[in-house]
């Protein structure tokens, strides 16, 4: 049973994909298929869920595609050992979902509308009513409703991204395609073919404004009301873009950040979103990054190394203050914060799920210095006094100047 309390799980298939459930999602239609405790000792507040996806691919390697949920229980800082639900079981109710589809990208919309898969030549949407409650009515075999009809026969989409109220989708592929949509109507607002070489990242502005995309040496800004691009952030020296996201800072100014790779290493580049210049670029790891990931606060950056290990990064001061070394046995796929930023989880291909807990020294190094401070003043007064009072130091003694009688 110490495996059910791990920070550490394996779920059998390589993992590629991993996101955050939204909470709301995770009460309303998760939490009530479960059976509750009988000794009633977890509380439901202290559970969250992940949703995983990855696989063997196509051929005849045996290992299943499959759709994970798994449970993260904040008071044990634990990833459940099975998962509460694994879409390749629908497969044997007959209903045709992911067979030798790989799930390579996921998005889960932030409001609770389900999570977006990313296939080999199309996109389907998932609804979470359906995930944790298949129904038997579908033949083997049928179209299944879920394949989003506008992303059908386009190829391997790599990037998927929804804007923070969930009301735009956007999808880059490996043809270089672009693709804008209003959702859920999918109005199409945008259809780049020439928008890469290949589409390799995607994240929307707060505001939701902006649309930042990049592949390869490019990175292009679209204003997304327009349906253009309005600038291009080009690489400097020997840079390779990898991943690319928004955030804000301490003062609640958007920031962009772009991961790249160099011949020495990682590098985070931070962007002025009023100018679409860059600030700095800091150096972080000698590795190649393979993940990347910033925590809904804005204040902790996340990176996924090829030598398998994850970063933990104050985004003010660019300095890393948490390693797990070695968290995985391959390169890390995917790292995505919990919502409220007091924890994150990796995955690999090595099948593993890692949960690491957010050091709560973060922030902290300001105010724990002027603690200091004060102490060793308070110190200071206090033992001047005690060697005072036993004598250590000797009492001032008061110069006296004689008086003089008049007659002198």
């Amino acid at each position: 049973m110490a495996n059910q309390l791990s920070n550490t799980q394996t779920y059998g298939v390589p993992i590629y994909a991993a996101e955050w459930i939204p909470e709301e999602t995770v009460r309303s239609k998760i939490d009530k298929d479960e059976e509750k405790p009988e000794d009633g000792g977890e509380s439901s507040s202290s559970r969250s869920c992940i949703v995983l996806s990855g696989g063997g691919g196509e051929g005849n390697s045996g290992i299943p595609n499959v759709i994970l949920i798994c449970r993260v229980d904040l008071e044990t800082n634990s990833l459940s050992e099975q998962p509460i639900r694994d879409l390749r079981s629908l497969l044997q109710l007959g209903k045709l979902l992911l067979g030798t589809d790989l799930p390579y990208r996921m998005t889960v919309h932030p409001r609770g509308g389900g999570p977006i898969c990313a296939l080999p030549n199309s996109c389907k949407l998932f609804d979470w009513e359906n995930i944790m409650n298949p129904s038997e009515d579908n033949q083997a075999g049928e179209e299944s409703d879920e394949v989003i009809t506008e992303l059908r026969d386009v190829g391997q989409q790599l990037a998927l991204a929804f804007n923070q109220e969930g009301s735009v989708l956007a999808s880059g592929g490996e043809d270089g395609t672009l693709r804008i949509f209003e959702w859920p109507s999918m109005k199409t607002l945008l259809n780049e073919s020439n928008a890469h070489a290949s589409v390799k990242s995607l994240t929307f502005s707060e505001s939701g404004k902006f649309l930042v995309s990049l592949g390869g040496p490019l990175c292009r800004v679209w204003d997304v009301d327009a349906s253009a691009a309005i600038a291009s952030l080009p690489k400097e020296k020997d840079e390779m873009f990898a991943y690319c996201r928004f955030s804000v800072d301490n003062a609640g100014n958007e920031v962009l950040y772009i991961a790249a790779n160099t011949e020495r290493g990682g590098s985070i580049i931070t962007c002025d979103p009023t100018s679409w210049k860059r600030k700095r670029s800091t150096l972080i790891k000698n590795n190649p990054i393979s993940a990347f990931n910033v925590s809904a606060d804005g204040k902790l950056l996340a990176l996924g190394t090829l030598e398998g290990d994850v970063l933990i990064i104050d985004s003010t001061k660019m300095k890393t203050f948490q390693v797990a070394k070695k968290a995985h046995l391959g390169f890390v796929t995917a790292l995505t914060f919990s919502p409220d930023s007091r924890c994150l989880v990796s995955v690999s291909l090595d099948s593993r799920a890692k949960l690491t807990v957010i050091e709560q020294t973060h922030g902290k190094g300001g105010p724990r210095w002027w603690l200091l401070v004060l102490l060793l003043i308070l110190t200071y007064i206090v033992s001047y006094f005690f060697t005072k009072a036993k004598g250590i130091i000797p009492m001032k003694i008061p110069q006296v100047i004689p008086q003089h009688d008049a007659a002198e």
